[in-house]
């Protein structure tokens, strides 16, 4: 299993919250040691926004440093917001910025950010340099996401210079559980879990169990993922799932994230296995099946016809996952299937997939692609009644039931890869009890060495 949010880089930004005009200024603790007076630091810009210009505000400016070329006296800030169908250049001209200064700021923000990628309501503090024949425009700044803070800033005569500050994030262990009543994803929201989370989840499970029809109303879960959160206590995004468990039917089927020696990065069940398959059970996220491999009647052709593979219904647009590793053998349009993708993955093993409303991005014949990668959209080309993905199992050409193959799990862990693992489960194990338990009232602990029988631990 490949969780989309084990994919996500380590972050380490610096968050500026812009709620309104009056938001104080938010310095990392390492930068502020290493300011000016007048709390500006050596790049000449600052992480926060400072409330709109003014005398009242210039009074609190102290000299700037000499290194960045800004001015030395009071600075006047303005705070404007993107609207609809605006430009940081349309930005700039509101805030009365010379078209040439506003032109060569942009140009320098390049360097940090893509200014196309400004959103509605985005707020720009724009800086000026008050003096006796009217402002100098000296720079601006902004956050433009939660973590980060961008800033440009006139550099003597020549120019301008960006740059931007990152703030450090801490990875705050989550836990969280519930009982299935209709759906898992109900369930997960309920229970608070964010929805990135929650697919994760689905993928990783997705290698043995039909969310489909496996699930029955009483089934539970289990999770402990990472929750990014500023030294503010601002709460920053989703970090890695680091501990699952689905109990079907009173079976618990807990997973691990385990980093081996050598730097991979995997799920194993409690002894060690990889939850990898040779093939998802389930190549579209939250799709429920509409007709099984069988015997049907067709709902175009109006007889009774020999259904060679499994239909899930999803909203057109859904991504669709190659099902395993391996080479293209078409990306086409074909008869009654639509816009259609095989995949060889052995010498043996093909699969399918029709009705797509469109291919990804480089999907061409004889292309690679890896389990999980997206090779097209849900749609209903060809065919179909309404958008799904028709999607099949051939072996040796034939079509065969996909739910019919035995297919071989991956990597086991041994020797001291397995101790290590061993040693990995036992901290996630204790992990998701203490978290778990700052969802519960605080209760008086035991001795060190009892440990409750539950679905994260072996007893």
């Amino acid at each position: 299993m490949r969780s989309r949010l084990s994919r996500l880089p380590t972050l380490a930004l610096l968050a500026i919250m812009t709620a309104g005009a009056l938001i104080p200024t938010m310095v990392p603790a390492h930068a502020a040691d290493a300011q000016a007076p007048n709390g500006r630091g050596p790049h000449a810009h600052k992480p926060g926004i400072k409330p709109n210009g003014g005398a009242e505000d210039a009074s609190d400016q102290g000299e700037e440093g000499p290194a960045n070329g800004t001015p030395a006296g009071p600075v006047d800030r303005r705070t404007l917001s993107i609207g609809r169908g605006d430009t940081l250049m349309d930005l700039l001209a509101e805030a009365k910025v010379p078209t040439n200064d506003a032109h060569d700021a942009v140009q320098a923000l390049r360097d940090v950010y893509n200014p196309r990628r400004l959103q509605v309501g985005q707020r720009v503090t724009v800086l000026f340099e008050p003096r006796r024949g009217g402002a100098r425009f000296v720079g601006l700044e902004f956050a433009p996401d939660p973590l980060r803070s961008v800033s440009i800033a006139r550099k003597g005569d020549a120019g301008f210079t960006s740059s931007q500050i990152e703030k450090p994030v801490t990875r705050k262990p989550v836990a969280a559980q519930g009982v299935i009543r209709s759906s898992l994803f109900e369930a997960g929201a309920q229970a608070g879990v964010p929805i990135a989370v929650m697919m994760a989840f689905i993928q990783d499970f997705s290698y043995d169990v039909d969310f489909q029809r496996d699930l029955q109303p009483g089934d539970r879960f289990e999770v402990l993922y990472e929750k990014l959160v500023t030294a503010d206590g601002t709460e920053a995004g989703d970090g890695d799932l680091l501990y699952a468990s689905l109990t079907l039917e009173g079976e618990d089927m807990p997973i691990y994230r385990h980093k081996t020696r050598d730097g991979r990065i995997d799920y194993y069940n409690r002894d060690g296995e990889s939850i990898r398959r040779a093939l998802l059970r389930t190549p579209v996220d939250g799709a429920r099946i509409t007709s099984g491999f069988g015997m049907r009647h067709h709902p175009i052709l109006g007889f009774s016809k020999m259904h060679q593979g499994v239909d899930f219904g999803a909203p057109a647009g859904t991504p669709i996952y190659a099902a395993g590793r391996g080479t293209i053998e078409m990306a086409e349009r074909s008869s009654s299937y639509g816009n259609y993708v095989r995949i060889r993955h052995n010498t043996e093993i093909s699969t399918a997939y029709a009705h797509m409303s469109r291919f990804a991005k480089a999907i061409r014949r004889g292309g690679r692609v890896e389990q999980g990668d997206v090779i097209g959209y849900v749609g209903a080309t060809g065919r179909a009644t309404g958008p799904h993905l028709h999607y099949e199992v051939l072996k040796a050409g034939h079509q065969v039931n996909p739910r019919s193959i035995d297919l071989p799990t991956g990597d086991k862990l041994e020797g001291r890869e397995l101790q290590a693992f061993q040693q990995t489960r036992r901290t996630l194990d204790k992990l998701f009890e203490e978290s778990r338990s700052g969802l519960q009232l605080a209760r008086t602990p035991g001795p060190a060495d009892e440990k409750s029988c539950n679905k994260a631990t072996s007893c």
